[in-house]
């Protein structure tokens, strides 16, 4: 398993992750239209639950998103997001013993969620949007960078790439600058290849056999394949009978320098990273 990070220890809000060894994030999507419908909880109390069960599981971190960003999805407000968002963070915030991360590149939702208790805005947009990158600053948290083209509604409409290591690299790098220069340390910076987004099955199967390359950027990986169409059109199984397929791949991905894997199913994961693991320390 492979890591090149110069510190293995991620301060998130009062809570340390130690990236020395790869951590499960669960996902916990507070939306109406997420593509996995066994993660879809719109109902506060049924959401703190699914949260318990994830923590009780294994869960290092969990996701909670207000916004579906699968292919198509629909944009939602900024004032619907936070509504969505606020009140189940909070709530975990001061029930469970977990990592909040925050799955949005709304401003006011980062600015918000870190007020009551998240400790990681995970950003698909990469913190482009406008006044992202300000409100990440505020919060002080460290930030999940993710490659993709386009956006949600666009980013399957034919993706090209003349090299696509080389190109989802740059772009990473390029992202990774400028957090810096706006004030966000390198050590609260963690990269999402962005599995899944502005990219072909082929695309998404070539970026993790070679996602080792990535750790060269010097920052601990995050990877989210689970129960995704690279799957499912390999195996031909519909969204609920992609488990084993997600599991094979998040071994690679753990195995290929992943710290962090996030998944619908919490339990087998962290059994498979608990025995990788195993392996990997044995004499």
């Amino acid at each position: 398993m492979t890591s090149v990070l110069s510190s293995t220890r991620l301060p998130c809000g009062n809570r340390v992750l130690d990236l020395d060894h790869t951590h499960v994030m669960g996902i916990l999507n507070v939306t109406p239209d997420s593509f996995f419908d066994s993660s879809r909880f719109s109902q506060l109390d049924a959401a703190l639950r699914h949260a318990e069960a994830m923590v009780a599981a294994g869960t290092a971190l969990i996701d909670v998103g207000g916004e579906s960003t699968r292919p198509g999805a629909r944009v939602v407000s900024s004032l619907e997001e936070l509504e969505r968002v606020s009140s189940i963070v909070e709530l975990i915030a001061h029930e469970l013993d977990v990592i909040i991360s925050v799955d949005t590149s709304n401003p006011a939702v980062m600015r918000e969620a870190a007020s009551l208790g998240a400790g990681l805005i995970n950003d698909v947009r990469s913190l482009q949007r406008d006044g992202a990158m300000d409100a990440a600053v505020a919060t002080g948290l460290p930030v999940c960078l993710m490659h993709m083209l386009g956006e949600p509604g666009n980013m399957q409409d034919n993706p090209h790439y003349y090299d696509l290591i080389g190109e989802v690299s740059g772009f990473l790098a390029e992202r990774m600058a400028q957090c810096i220069n706006a004030g966000i340390s390198p050590e609260k910076i963690i990269l999402d290849p962005g599995f899944g987004f502005a990219k072909t099955r082929q695309h998404n199967f070539s970026l993790l056999k070679h996602m080792e390359s990535l750790c060269y950027l010097g920052r601990p990986l995050l990877v989210g394949v689970s129960r995704k169409s690279m799957t499912g059109f390999t195996l031909n199984h519909p969204i609920s009978e992609r488990l084993y397929g997600s599991l094979a791949l998040a071994a690679l991905a753990v195995i290929r320098g992943a710290r962090i894997l996030r998944v619908h199913d919490v339990a087998e994961t962290v059994d498979i990273v608990r025995m990788l693991t195993a392996v990997e320390s044995a004499d």
